[in-house]
C-alpha cells in the first residue's frame, strides 16, 4: 500500500553545515565575547573591539548559505538549534562555576579565574541568545526576500544586504544587554560600531568563498530553494 505522504527530502551536507554553525556560535560567544581587545588602526588609532568578532561572523556566513541553498525554514531549524545550544552551554557554565571548589592550591587560583571568565556567563548568554535570535532571523528573512526580488540573480546583493540588517540588529542588542553598566557607555557604543563595520566588511571579503560554497552545495544537493509561500513565523520548527 502506497503512502499518501510525500517522502521527506534528505540532504548530504545539511547536517554538517548545521553542526559547524552551532560549533562556531558557541565558541565565539563563550571564548571571545567577553574579551575587549584593541587594535591600532591607521588614522583612527587604538580601537577597541570584542575578540569574538574574529570568528562570530562565520555563523552569519553559514546562515547565508543555509537560507540560499536550503531555504528559510531549514535555516530556522538551525537557528533554534544554536539558540538551545547556547542555553545549555550557559546552564553548564553556571553549574560549573557554582560547584564547591576543591581545597588544593591549584583550585584556589583556578576558581577565581573561572568565575572571572564565566561568572558573568548568564548575562552574556542572555545577550547572545536575544541578539543572535533576532539578528539571525532578520538576516535569513532579508536574504530570502531579496532572492525572490532578484529572481536568484546577484547573490552578493542578498548576502551583503542581509548581513547589513542582521548584524545591525545583533551588534546593537548584544553589547547593550551584555555590558551596559560593566563597560563605559562610550566604549559600548564604540565597540558595537566597530563590530558592526568589521562584521559587514568580513562578509564582503568572504563573498568569493560564499559563491564557491553555495555553487558546490547547489550542485551536490540538487537544490536551490526559493521561499515562495513560505511561512516566515520564526516560532515554527517545521521545515
Amino acid at each position: 500500500m502506497l503512502s499518501d505522504t510525500a517522502p521527506v527530502r534528505t540532504y548530504r551536507y545539511y547536517d554538517f553545515v548545521m553542526a559547524a554553525f552551532v560549533c562556531v556560535l558557541i565558541c565565539s560567544n563563550f571564548i571571545g565575547a567577553a574579551k575587549q581587545a584593541v587594535i591600532d588602526l591607521p588614522i583612527v588609532g587604538p580601537t577597541p573591539f570584542g575578540a569574538g568578532i574574529l570568528f562570530f561572523p562565520i555563523s552569519y556566513f553559514f546562515g547565508d548559505i543555509l537560507t540560499e541553498v536550503y531555504g528559510y525554514a531549514r535555516d530556522r531549524r538551525v537557528v533554534w538549534a544554536g539558540f538551545f545550544a547556547i542555553a545549555f552551554a550557559s546552564f553548564m557554565a553556571w553549574v560549573v562555576v557554582h560547584l564547591p571548589a576543591g581545597p588544593s592550591d591549584y583550585m584556589k587560583t583556578y576558581q577565581p579565574a573561572l568565575e572571572t571568565v564565566f561568572g558573568n556567563a548568564w548575562r552574556i548568554a542572555a545577550a547572545s541568545m536575544i541578539a543572535f535570535w533576532c539578528g539571525s532571523f532578520a538576516n535569513s528573512y532579508v536574504l530570502a526576500r531579496l532572492k525572490l526580488l532578484t529572481g536568484g540573480r546577484h547573490l552578493w546583493t542578498r548576502t551583503i544586504g542581509s548581513t547589513v540588517v542582521g548584524e545591525a540588529v545583533d551588534s546593537s542588542l548584544f553589547y547593550a544587554i551584555a555590558f551596559y553598566g560593566l563597560w563605559e557607555t562610550a566604549d559600548i557604543v564604540k565597540v558595537a560600531l566597530v563590530q558592526y563595520v568589521l562584521k559587514t566588511a568580513w562578509e564582503v571579503l568572504s563573498t568569493p568563498l560564499t559563491y564557491r560554497l553555495v555553487g558546490f552545495l547547489k550542485r551536490a544537493e540538487n537544490e536551490d530553494w526559493y521561499d515562495r509561500g513560505t511561512n516566515f513565523n520564526p516560532f515554527r520548527l517545521q521545515a
